[in-house]
């Protein structure tokens, strides 16, 4: 526990656990059958314990089982990871220079909206079709997210408002453009485009829904990594991030690390897009995003913000998703549980300090820098 990070990723975890601990009082109590039995408890207080039990260990064994339990729910979980893994990477990357990147949501429609159109409308040999698509996805995340830098590099606009208003501009963009030739599917009224071309989908693995964009997710992470920890421009982000005023003291351009952090998060958000529409999702609907982009910024609170700690937050999210479904088939829990058990989760994130006392975990150290104000 003598590394920070170490005592970062103990916290995490215990935040997790407590999460599932809040999730089993509510499996007990939407239970009415379980809950009539505590109306006796005094009485007979083994009637009372044994369905709880029974109760919760069935529904967070298919929970397990829905996730983990073979390859085919495996290659599940990481088909919901990808995209969460991508968004919450550009999450992460503008928390380390001190912005709060809440349009990830946004910057995904316009990644999936561009990687869509050059999905669909053009006939090119496979390769570069699909390069030529997740490069539009890339692009059309940056310009959104670079929008934002830019503004708050200039004119000193707060990036919260300008990336929530954003999301709202994208998705309604989104829903007006499906109603046009430009991406409306011909001979259909619904807002939905054409499917993308097969040349621009990613391989699948036989069986399975898992695709290619799994392994660029993780190349994504390793891009970030590097980034942050071995290049010139990733210590000025982070330097930035930790002290604007001295950064600036020191010579660096804090508008430039803005306006390259948020180009670097939007393109890293607009990839996650892209393996929406390209990966899983064929056709544009306004529904492409899901709560994907929203998720994200949980991910990677979850994962403090660095590269490896985003990744296994997603394939946690991507978990509680695919095992969620399975949970309400056979227990008939609640699929909503899953959402509660996340929200849950970023609550105790938010209260790093109660996580610390329940488990008693001696706070030293400053951490990782998340944000100006976001430290543990």
């Amino acid at each position: 526990m003598s590394r920070p990070w170490v005592r970062e990723l103990v916290v995490s975890f215990a935040a997790v656990i407590l999460a599932l601990v809040v999730g089993a009082v509510l499996i007990i109590v939407s239970d009415a059958d379980v809950a009539a039995t505590w109306g006796y408890f005094f009485s007979y207080p083994p009637d009372a314990l044994q369905a709880s039990w029974t109760a919760v260990s069935d529904a967070y064994t298919s929970l397990f089982l829905g996730a983990l339990g073979g390859w085919k729910p495996i290659s599940e979980t990481l088909v919901q990871a990808t995209p969460l893994i991508c968004a919450g990477l550009g999450v992460s990357l503008a928390f380390r220079a001190g912005l709060f990147n809440i349009g990830a949501q946004g910057q995904l429609i316009a990644g999936a909206l561009c990687a869509g159109w050059v999905g669909f409308s053009f006939e090119l040999p496979v390769v570069v079709h699909l390069l030529l698509a997740l490069a539009a996805g890339l692009f059309g995340g940056a310009v959104w997210g670079g929008l934002v830098g830019l503004l708050k590099a200039r004119t000193g606009a707060h990036e919260v408002i300008l990336t929530i208003m954003l999301n709202y501009v994208a998705l309604y963009l989104l829903q007006w453009l499906l109603t046009t030739d430009v991406l409306q599917r011909p001979g259909r009224n619904d807002p939905i485009s054409p499917v993308v071309e097969q040349t621009a989908q990613f391989p699948n693995w036989p069986g399975t829904r898992l695709h290619l964009g799994f392994l660029v997710a993780l190349l994504a992470v390793a891009a970030v990594w590097w980034l942050l920890a071995r290049s010139t421009t990733g210590f000025q982000l982070r330097a930035v991030g930790a002290n604007p005023e001295a950064a600036r003291t020191a010579g660096m351009s804090v508008g430039r690390a803005y306006t390259i952090a948020m180009l670097a998060a939007g393109a890293l958000a607009g990839l996650a897009g892209a393996q929406q529409v390209l990966g899983t999702d064929y056709p544009l609907t306004d529904g492409i995003a899901g709560s994907v982009g929203f998720d994200s910024i949980t991910v990677a609170l979850l994962g403090r913000a660095s590269p490896i700690g985003t990744v296994v937050a997603g394939l946690v999210f991507g978990a509680l998703n695919a095992g969620g479904l399975q949970m309400q088939l056979q227990t008939q829990t609640p699929l909503t549980l899953t959402t509660v058990l996340q929200a849950t989760i970023v609550l105790f994130i938010a209260a790093p300090a109660l996580v610390r006392a329940v488990f008693r975990i001696r706070a030293e150290g400053t951490g990782t820098v998340l944000a100006k104000g976001w430290n543990a």
